[in-house]
């Protein structure tokens, strides 16, 4: 790729799509959002389609005048190069957008910054219960308890 101007950064937009989007409509909006930021001056570089997920709690939007609540919705993400001052345009523009519940503009590096899943073996994380070792060197004496208390009694005196 060619050496981008001082002006431009890298930035990923993450957004959900309200469910009530059949699979056949998925595409268009898809790349409805792709021809937005190309059209803002923006160039791809890396993105997925929206798939549908569970929300960790119900989100709510405006649409038309009629207040509407969400439980699930089609997750996305674009990641671009972008000229600092367009941000800010199409930040407005999905605003506007009625199938867009919520959209998070960050920026990012060019690098692929997806984390691998590493292994661990559970076994070798669980730790033994801890149990005290006793040492059995010598077997334990009867107690005589007059010894006893004048062993206590001599400490006290001291």
């Amino acid at each position: 790729m060619e050496e981008k101007n001082i002006d431009s950064r890298v930035y990923e937009v993450g957004y959900l799509l309200v469910p009530t989007l059949s699979e056949e409509e998925m595409p268009g909006v898809y790349s409805s959002i792709k021809d937005l930021i190309i059209s803002l001056g923006g160039e791809m570089i890396s993105d997925e389609m929206p798939k549908m997920i569970d929300l960790a709690y119900t989100m709510k939007k405006t649409i038309q005048n009629v207040k509407n609540r969400f439980d699930n919705a089609y997750f996305g993400w674009s990641k671009f190069f972008m000229d600092v001052e367009k941000v800010s345009e199409l930040k407005k523009k999905l605003d506007l957008n009625p199938q867009v519940i919520r959209f998070l503009i960050v920026k990012t590096v060019k690098e692929n910054t997806i984390a691998a899943k590493k292994f661990t073996n559970r076994d070798s994380v669980r730790r033994k219960p801890f149990t005290a070792k006793r040492e059995e060197t010598e077997e334990a004496l009867p107690i005589n308890k007059e010894e006893v208390d004048k062993e206590i009694e001599a400490m006290v005196a001291e």
